[in-house]
């Protein structure tokens, strides 16, 4: 069996629940051969995987004596973050480099991946999640500075959300209230992503949730997961002192 994720600290009893959905960028050795037919330095970027973001996802869960789950397999194989019918969820193409193995895949393939990866790391949150009746989400990610000609990324955090800005906007505070902290609000992305991780998680059963995003140049290092770990722990609990839900 393909292993789809891992569960780090699965018996601590916080209400938080740490996930991270592109920790990884193994490709399983069941689809091509362990190899999408990407150099290394491709396979070492954002593209295949959210830098940084696997270590700072521990971190924080340490910190907020939470359990976290990590998925095991890159988001170019299947993107655990997207619907099973986003168009996206099996990139053919990412920030001008050709996935080679993806580049033929048809429907079989992706249901397949899917049923491989895609749903069991899902099925695994889904259960994590229902540990408890007050269950609180926060997903981690990473995103890179800059695109490949586009312009540079000036945030240092993102922080992600839907419709529900239970916890979004007393985070948002505080956040902003770091005076060297530069913040994005739905930056760089959107957090309406029908589908996705948050949407699946957090909107669907109404738990309140939130996704944070850091620039990836600021936790390359374990001893900077561990900073921002230590760093955003407090004031996650405090914007959920705040939120009173």
């Amino acid at each position: 069996m393909t292993a789809a994720f891992h569960i780090d600290g699965g018996e601590r009893r916080s209400r938080w629940l740490v996930t991270c959905d592109h920790a990884s960028n193994r490709v399983p050795g069941r689809v091509n051969g362990g190899s999408l037919g990407l150099t290394e330095a491709d396979m070492n970027r954002h593209i295949a995987f959210d830098v940084g973001a696997a270590g700072l996802s521990r971190a924080l869960a340490q910190e907020l004596d939470a359990p976290v789950i990590l998925s095991d397999f890159s988001r170019l194989v299947v993107d655990p973050n997207r619907g099973e019918h986003d168009p996206t969820v099996l990139m053919k193409l990412y920030d001008g480099s050709i996935i080679p193995a993806n580049r033929n895949a048809d429907a079989a393939e992706l249901e397949r991946r899917l049923k491989m990866l895609h749903r069991p790391y899902h099925t695994a949150l889904s259960e994590l999640a229902a540990r408890r009746e007050d269950t609180v989400v926060v997903a981690i990610h990473s995103f890179t500075p800059q695109f490949k000609g586009r312009p540079m990324r000036p945030w240092h955090v993102g922080v992600l959300y839907a419709e529900d800005r239970r916890l979004a906007d007393p985070l948002l505070d505080r956040l902003r209230a770091e005076s060297d902290i530069y913040v994005g609000d739905n930056q760089p992305y959107s957090g309406h992503l029908p589908g996705d991780s948050m949407d699946r998680h957090g909107v669907q059963p109404g738990r309140p949730h939130v996704l944070i995003e850091l620039r990836n140049d600021l936790i390359e290092t374990p001893e900077q997961q561990e900073h921002w770990g230590q760093r955003l722990a407090p004031i996650l609990d405090g914007a959920l002192a705040d939120a009173q839900v």
